[in-house]
Protein backbone atom coordinates (compact mmCIF):
# COMPACT_ATOMS: atom_id res chain seq x y z
CA UNK A 1 0.00 0.00 0.00
CA UNK A 2 1.54 3.29 -1.01
CA UNK A 3 1.58 6.44 1.14
CA UNK A 4 -1.02 8.22 -1.03
CA UNK A 5 -3.57 5.39 -0.65
CA UNK A 6 -2.92 5.17 3.08
CA UNK A 7 -3.53 8.91 3.46
CA UNK A 8 -6.85 8.75 1.50
CA UNK A 9 -8.20 5.87 3.61
CA UNK A 10 -7.25 7.68 6.79
CA UNK A 11 -8.89 10.90 5.58
CA UNK A 12 -12.13 9.07 4.69
CA UNK A 13 -12.59 7.51 8.12
CA UNK A 14 -11.55 10.73 9.86
CA UNK A 15 -14.13 12.79 7.93
CA UNK A 16 -16.95 10.22 7.99
CA UNK A 17 -18.79 11.60 11.08
CA UNK A 18 -18.60 15.07 9.66
CA UNK A 19 -19.97 13.96 6.29
CA UNK A 20 -22.77 12.05 7.98
CA UNK A 21 -23.68 15.18 9.90
CA UNK A 22 -23.97 17.20 6.70
CA UNK A 23 -26.02 14.54 4.90
CA UNK A 24 -28.60 14.33 7.71
CA UNK A 25 -29.16 17.96 8.59
CA UNK A 26 -28.04 19.97 5.62
CA UNK A 27 -25.53 21.93 7.64
CA UNK A 28 -22.49 21.09 9.84
CA UNK A 29 -22.85 20.61 13.57
CA UNK A 30 -26.35 19.12 13.64
CA UNK A 31 -26.46 15.37 13.37
CA UNK A 32 -30.22 14.75 13.33
CA UNK A 33 -33.78 15.56 14.35
CA UNK A 34 -33.38 14.77 18.07
CA UNK A 35 -31.08 17.69 18.71
CA UNK A 36 -33.38 20.07 16.83
CA UNK A 37 -36.42 18.93 18.82
CA UNK A 38 -34.63 19.41 22.12
CA UNK A 39 -33.54 22.87 21.09
CA UNK A 40 -37.12 23.78 20.18
CA UNK A 41 -38.43 22.56 23.52
CA UNK A 42 -35.79 24.54 25.33
CA UNK A 43 -36.79 27.73 23.52
CA UNK A 44 -40.44 27.13 24.29
CA UNK A 45 -39.68 26.71 27.97
CA UNK A 46 -37.78 29.97 27.98
CA UNK A 47 -40.26 32.05 26.00
CA UNK A 48 -43.75 30.92 26.98
CA UNK A 49 -45.85 31.21 30.12
CA UNK A 50 -43.72 33.80 31.87
CA UNK A 51 -46.53 36.10 32.94
CA UNK A 52 -50.25 36.38 32.44
CA UNK A 53 -52.55 39.38 32.32
CA UNK A 54 -54.83 39.37 35.36
CA UNK A 55 -56.72 42.53 34.43
CA UNK A 56 -58.34 43.43 32.18
CA UNK A 57 -59.91 40.07 31.41
CA UNK A 58 -60.11 39.01 27.80
CA UNK A 59 -63.05 40.60 25.93
CA UNK A 60 -63.72 42.97 28.84
CA UNK A 61 -66.10 45.87 28.16
CA UNK A 62 -65.05 49.41 29.01
CA UNK A 63 -66.42 52.87 28.31
CA UNK A 64 -64.95 55.60 26.16
CA UNK A 65 -62.45 57.76 28.10
CA UNK A 66 -62.47 55.28 31.00
CA UNK A 67 -59.02 54.45 32.44
CA UNK A 68 -58.01 50.79 32.24
CA UNK A 69 -56.18 49.18 35.15
CA UNK A 70 -53.57 46.70 33.99
CA UNK A 71 -52.14 44.03 36.29
CA UNK A 72 -49.75 41.27 35.30
CA UNK A 73 -48.78 38.21 37.33
CA UNK A 74 -45.56 36.22 37.08
CA UNK A 75 -46.13 32.50 36.64
CA UNK A 76 -42.66 31.48 37.78
CA UNK A 77 -40.25 33.43 39.95
CA UNK A 78 -37.35 31.80 38.09
CA UNK A 79 -38.55 33.28 34.82
CA UNK A 80 -39.43 36.73 36.12
CA UNK A 81 -38.95 39.28 33.30
CA UNK A 82 -36.64 42.25 33.76
CA UNK A 83 -39.18 44.60 32.19
CA UNK A 84 -42.52 44.60 30.41
CA UNK A 85 -43.59 47.05 27.71
CA UNK A 86 -47.31 47.87 27.69
CA UNK A 87 -48.89 48.76 24.32
CA UNK A 88 -52.45 49.89 23.58
CA UNK A 89 -53.43 49.53 19.92
CA UNK A 90 -49.75 49.30 19.05
CA UNK A 91 -48.83 52.52 20.88
CA UNK A 92 -46.31 52.24 23.71
CA UNK A 93 -47.87 53.33 26.99
CA UNK A 94 -45.23 52.55 29.62
CA UNK A 95 -42.51 50.11 30.65
CA UNK A 96 -42.93 48.16 33.89
CA UNK A 97 -40.12 46.74 36.00
CA UNK A 98 -40.34 43.34 37.61
CA UNK A 99 -40.89 44.88 41.06
CA UNK A 100 -44.30 46.24 40.06
CA UNK A 101 -46.34 44.75 37.24
CA UNK A 102 -49.22 47.22 37.45
CA UNK A 103 -50.15 50.37 35.56
CA UNK A 104 -53.10 52.40 34.31
CA UNK A 105 -53.87 53.24 30.68
CA UNK A 106 -55.13 56.81 30.95
CA UNK A 107 -58.69 57.61 29.92
CA UNK A 108 -57.61 60.05 27.21
CA UNK A 109 -55.90 57.15 25.44
CA UNK A 110 -59.25 55.33 25.20
CA UNK A 111 -60.47 57.81 22.62
CA UNK A 112 -62.34 55.68 20.05
CA UNK A 113 -64.95 52.97 20.32
CA UNK A 114 -64.47 49.42 19.09
CA UNK A 115 -62.44 46.28 19.67
CA UNK A 116 -58.95 47.18 20.90
CA UNK A 117 -55.75 45.32 21.71
CA UNK A 118 -53.72 45.55 24.92
CA UNK A 119 -50.32 43.91 24.62
CA UNK A 120 -47.58 43.15 27.13
CA UNK A 121 -44.10 42.54 25.66
CA UNK A 122 -41.67 40.80 28.03
CA UNK A 123 -37.90 41.25 28.18
CA UNK A 124 -35.28 39.27 30.10
CA UNK A 125 -31.51 39.66 29.95
CA UNK A 126 -31.96 42.29 27.28
CA UNK A 127 -33.89 39.98 24.96
CA UNK A 128 -37.57 39.87 24.09
CA UNK A 129 -39.07 36.72 25.52
CA UNK A 130 -42.69 36.71 24.44
CA UNK A 131 -45.84 38.81 24.39
CA UNK A 132 -49.31 38.43 25.83
CA UNK A 133 -52.37 40.09 24.25
CA UNK A 134 -55.80 40.93 25.59
CA UNK A 135 -58.71 42.29 23.57
CA UNK A 136 -61.26 44.69 25.02
CA UNK A 137 -64.32 46.42 23.59
CA UNK A 138 -64.81 50.15 24.07
CA UNK A 139 -68.44 51.35 24.15
CA UNK A 140 -69.83 54.88 24.13
CA UNK A 141 -69.68 56.58 27.51
CA UNK A 142 -73.25 57.92 27.31
CA UNK A 143 -76.62 56.59 26.22
CA UNK A 144 -77.62 58.08 22.85
CA UNK A 145 -80.30 60.74 22.80
CA UNK A 146 -83.52 59.83 20.97
CA UNK A 147 -84.71 62.54 18.57
CA UNK A 148 -88.10 63.12 17.00
CA UNK A 149 -88.93 64.93 13.78
CA UNK A 150 -91.41 67.22 12.12
CA UNK A 151 -92.15 67.30 8.38
CA UNK A 152 -91.80 70.82 7.01
CA UNK A 153 -92.53 70.14 3.36
CA UNK A 154 -92.79 67.31 0.86
CA UNK A 155 -91.49 67.10 -2.72
CA UNK A 156 -92.10 64.60 -5.53
CA UNK A 157 -89.69 61.65 -5.80
CA UNK A 158 -89.29 59.19 -8.66
CA UNK A 159 -90.75 55.84 -7.60
CA UNK A 160 -88.33 54.07 -9.96
CA UNK A 161 -85.38 55.39 -7.93
CA UNK A 162 -83.95 52.68 -5.68
CA UNK A 163 -82.20 55.37 -3.63
CA UNK A 164 -78.70 54.49 -2.44
CA UNK A 165 -76.92 57.84 -2.32
CA UNK A 166 -78.21 61.39 -1.89
CA UNK A 167 -76.67 64.82 -1.46
CA UNK A 168 -77.60 68.46 -2.04
CA UNK A 169 -75.47 71.15 -3.69
CA UNK A 170 -76.13 74.62 -5.05
CA UNK A 171 -79.88 74.25 -5.32
CA UNK A 172 -80.02 70.76 -6.81
CA UNK A 173 -80.36 67.23 -5.48
CA UNK A 174 -77.96 64.51 -6.62
CA UNK A 175 -79.10 60.92 -6.37
CA UNK A 176 -77.40 57.58 -6.95
CA UNK A 177 -79.63 54.54 -7.40
CA UNK A 178 -79.20 50.79 -7.20
CA UNK A 179 -80.23 47.49 -8.74
CA UNK A 180 -78.85 46.02 -11.93
CA UNK A 181 -80.12 47.73 -15.11
CA UNK A 182 -81.59 50.68 -13.15
CA UNK A 183 -78.47 52.17 -11.54
CA UNK A 184 -77.75 55.76 -12.41
CA UNK A 185 -76.47 59.10 -11.16
CA UNK A 186 -78.89 62.00 -11.51
CA UNK A 187 -79.05 65.74 -11.00
CA UNK A 188 -82.63 66.50 -9.91
CA UNK A 189 -84.67 69.67 -9.63
CA UNK A 190 -85.90 69.40 -6.07
CA UNK A 191 -89.16 71.34 -6.45
CA UNK A 192 -90.49 69.21 -9.29
CA UNK A 193 -88.46 65.98 -9.10
CA UNK A 194 -87.48 66.52 -12.75
CA UNK A 195 -84.21 64.98 -13.93
CA UNK A 196 -81.79 67.58 -15.29
CA UNK A 197 -78.92 65.25 -16.17
CA UNK A 198 -78.33 61.53 -15.85
CA UNK A 199 -75.49 59.03 -16.24
CA UNK A 200 -76.40 55.35 -16.49
CA UNK A 201 -74.13 52.68 -15.05
CA UNK A 202 -73.31 49.50 -16.90
CA UNK A 203 -76.41 47.26 -16.62
CA UNK A 204 -74.40 44.64 -14.69
CA UNK A 205 -73.49 47.08 -11.92
CA UNK A 206 -75.44 47.79 -8.73
CA UNK A 207 -75.04 51.45 -7.80
CA UNK A 208 -74.64 52.63 -4.22
CA UNK A 209 -73.60 55.80 -2.37
CA UNK A 210 -72.44 59.11 -3.82
CA UNK A 211 -70.77 62.25 -2.49
CA UNK A 212 -69.18 65.50 -3.66
CA UNK A 213 -65.56 66.49 -3.14
CA UNK A 214 -63.70 69.39 -4.73
CA UNK A 215 -65.99 69.66 -7.75
CA UNK A 216 -66.03 65.92 -8.36
CA UNK A 217 -68.84 63.43 -7.71
CA UNK A 218 -67.81 60.03 -6.36
CA UNK A 219 -70.15 57.08 -6.87
CA UNK A 220 -69.58 53.51 -5.68
CA UNK A 221 -71.08 50.10 -6.46
CA UNK A 222 -72.19 47.32 -4.17
CA UNK A 223 -70.10 44.18 -4.69
CA UNK A 224 -67.96 44.96 -7.72
CA UNK A 225 -65.42 46.95 -5.68
CA UNK A 226 -65.27 49.70 -8.29
CA UNK A 227 -66.50 53.27 -8.26
CA UNK A 228 -66.53 56.24 -10.59
CA UNK A 229 -65.46 59.87 -10.38
CA UNK A 230 -67.35 62.46 -12.45
CA UNK A 231 -66.73 66.09 -13.16
CA UNK A 232 -69.75 67.74 -11.51
CA UNK A 233 -69.94 70.51 -14.10
CA UNK A 234 -70.18 68.16 -17.09
CA UNK A 235 -71.11 64.75 -15.62
CA UNK A 236 -68.18 63.36 -17.60
CA UNK A 237 -66.44 60.36 -16.00
CA UNK A 238 -62.84 61.30 -15.26
CA UNK A 239 -61.59 58.41 -13.15
CA UNK A 240 -62.27 55.06 -11.53
CA UNK A 241 -61.70 54.14 -7.89
CA UNK A 242 -61.21 50.74 -6.30
CA UNK A 243 -61.74 49.44 -2.77
CA UNK A 244 -61.63 46.07 -1.01
CA UNK A 245 -64.98 46.03 0.81
CA UNK A 246 -68.58 46.16 -0.24
CA UNK A 247 -69.77 49.67 -1.06
CA UNK A 248 -72.88 51.04 0.69
CA UNK A 249 -72.83 54.73 1.63
CA UNK A 250 -70.52 57.68 0.96
CA UNK A 251 -70.04 61.14 2.44
CA UNK A 252 -67.31 63.75 2.67
CA UNK A 253 -65.74 64.74 5.99
CA UNK A 254 -63.13 67.46 5.60
CA UNK A 255 -60.51 66.19 3.17
CA UNK A 256 -61.56 62.54 3.44
CA UNK A 257 -64.28 60.47 1.80
CA UNK A 258 -66.05 58.14 4.22
CA UNK A 259 -67.43 54.80 3.05
CA UNK A 260 -69.77 52.37 4.80
CA UNK A 261 -69.92 48.67 3.91
CA UNK A 262 -73.00 47.49 5.80
CA UNK A 263 -71.09 46.61 8.98
CA UNK A 264 -70.38 48.91 11.93
CA UNK A 265 -67.14 50.15 10.34
CA UNK A 266 -66.60 53.48 8.58
CA UNK A 267 -63.61 53.73 6.23
CA UNK A 268 -61.88 57.08 5.69
CA UNK A 269 -60.39 57.24 2.17
CA UNK A 270 -57.93 59.60 0.55
CA UNK A 271 -59.87 61.25 -2.33
CA UNK A 272 -56.94 61.12 -4.76
CA UNK A 273 -55.81 57.51 -4.35
CA UNK A 274 -58.88 56.16 -2.56
CA UNK A 275 -56.55 54.36 -0.17
CA UNK A 276 -57.94 53.73 3.31
CA UNK A 277 -56.36 56.25 5.69
CA UNK A 278 -58.20 55.17 8.86
CA UNK A 279 -61.16 53.18 10.14
CA UNK A 280 -63.76 53.86 12.80
CA UNK A 281 -65.86 51.25 14.59
CA UNK A 282 -69.30 52.55 15.54
CA UNK A 283 -70.78 51.67 18.96
CA UNK A 284 -73.42 53.07 21.24
CA UNK A 285 -73.33 52.47 24.99
CA UNK A 286 -74.48 48.84 24.79
CA UNK A 287 -73.75 47.43 21.31
CA UNK A 288 -71.97 47.84 18.04
CA UNK A 289 -74.20 49.55 15.48
CA UNK A 290 -74.25 47.55 12.26
CA UNK A 291 -76.01 47.87 8.89
CA UNK A 292 -74.72 51.42 8.40
CA UNK A 293 -75.95 52.46 4.97
CA UNK A 294 -76.36 55.87 3.29
CA UNK A 295 -74.27 58.62 4.90
CA UNK A 296 -74.41 62.39 5.23
CA UNK A 297 -72.13 64.80 7.10
CA UNK A 298 -74.20 67.33 9.01
CA UNK A 299 -72.79 69.96 11.37
CA UNK A 300 -69.91 67.91 12.74
CA UNK A 301 -71.70 64.54 12.78
CA UNK A 302 -72.00 61.62 10.37
CA UNK A 303 -75.64 60.69 9.94
CA UNK A 304 -76.20 57.10 8.80
CA UNK A 305 -79.33 55.28 7.71
CA UNK A 306 -79.55 51.93 9.49
CA UNK A 307 -80.65 49.44 6.87
CA UNK A 308 -84.01 47.74 7.39
CA UNK A 309 -85.07 50.35 9.94
CA UNK A 310 -86.51 53.86 9.92
CA UNK A 311 -83.70 55.07 12.19
CA UNK A 312 -80.80 57.40 11.54
CA UNK A 313 -77.71 57.15 13.74
CA UNK A 314 -75.87 60.38 14.57
CA UNK A 315 -72.20 59.43 14.86
CA UNK A 316 -69.22 61.32 16.26
CA UNK A 317 -66.65 61.11 13.41
CA UNK A 318 -63.75 61.38 15.87
CA UNK A 319 -64.64 58.78 18.51
CA UNK A 320 -67.08 56.53 16.67
CA UNK A 321 -69.75 56.72 19.35
CA UNK A 322 -73.41 57.11 18.50
CA UNK A 323 -74.54 60.39 20.01
CA UNK A 324 -78.18 59.94 19.11
CA UNK A 325 -80.85 58.19 17.07
CA UNK A 326 -83.54 59.87 14.99
CA UNK A 327 -86.73 57.81 14.99
CA UNK A 328 -88.46 58.41 11.66
CA UNK A 329 -91.02 55.66 11.98
CA UNK A 330 -94.33 56.74 10.50
CA UNK A 331 -92.88 59.31 8.14
CA UNK A 332 -94.02 57.33 5.10
CA UNK A 333 -96.99 54.99 5.62
CA UNK A 334 -96.27 51.30 5.11
CA UNK A 335 -99.26 50.96 2.77
CA UNK A 336 -97.65 53.41 0.34
CA UNK A 337 -94.28 51.68 0.24
CA UNK A 338 -93.22 49.52 -2.68
CA UNK A 339 -93.13 45.90 -1.44
CA UNK A 340 -90.10 45.25 -3.66
CA UNK A 341 -88.07 47.98 -1.94
CA UNK A 342 -86.95 48.35 1.64
CA UNK A 343 -87.14 51.29 3.97
CA UNK A 344 -85.83 54.74 4.62
CA UNK A 345 -82.60 55.42 2.73
CA UNK A 346 -81.30 58.78 1.63
CA UNK A 347 -80.18 61.83 3.62
CA UNK A 348 -79.26 65.20 2.09
CA UNK A 349 -78.28 68.48 3.76
CA UNK A 350 -78.42 72.03 2.45
CA UNK A 351 -75.67 73.62 4.51
CA UNK A 352 -76.60 77.15 3.39
CA UNK A 353 -80.20 77.04 4.60
CA UNK A 354 -79.76 74.17 7.14
CA UNK A 355 -82.49 72.15 5.44
CA UNK A 356 -82.52 68.38 5.93
CA UNK A 357 -84.06 66.05 3.33
CA UNK A 358 -84.84 62.33 3.65
CA UNK A 359 -86.43 59.74 1.40
CA UNK A 360 -86.48 55.99 0.80
CA UNK A 361 -86.07 53.40 -1.90
CA UNK A 362 -88.82 53.81 -4.49
CA UNK A 363 -90.69 56.25 -2.29
CA UNK A 364 -93.02 58.70 -4.01
CA UNK A 365 -92.01 61.58 -1.77
CA UNK A 366 -88.95 63.41 -0.52
CA UNK A 367 -89.37 64.97 2.93
CA UNK A 368 -87.88 68.14 4.33
CA UNK A 369 -87.73 67.67 8.10
CA UNK A 370 -86.81 69.43 11.31
CA UNK A 371 -85.21 67.27 14.00
CA UNK A 372 -85.85 67.96 17.67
Amino acid sequence: MNDKLTMNIFSFFFLLPFLYSISCSGRPGNSGGNVKTETTKKIETQTLDIVRIVTPTDNANVKLNQPIEVELEAISANLMPDSVGIFFEGVHITTLKSESLKCVVAGNIISTTGRKSLRAVLYKDGKQQNQVTRFITVFADQAPKIYGYRVVRTYPHDTRAFTQGLFFDNGFLYESTGQETTSWLREVEIETGRTIRQVNLDPALFGEGATLYNGRIYQITWRDKVGFVYDKATFRQINKIFYSTEGWGLTTVGDKIVLSDGTNILYFHDPETFAVVSKLEVYDNVKKVENLNELEYIEGEIWANIWLTDEIARIDPVSGKVKGYIDLSGIFPQRERNPEAEVLNGIAYDKDTKRIFVTGKMWSRLFEIVVY
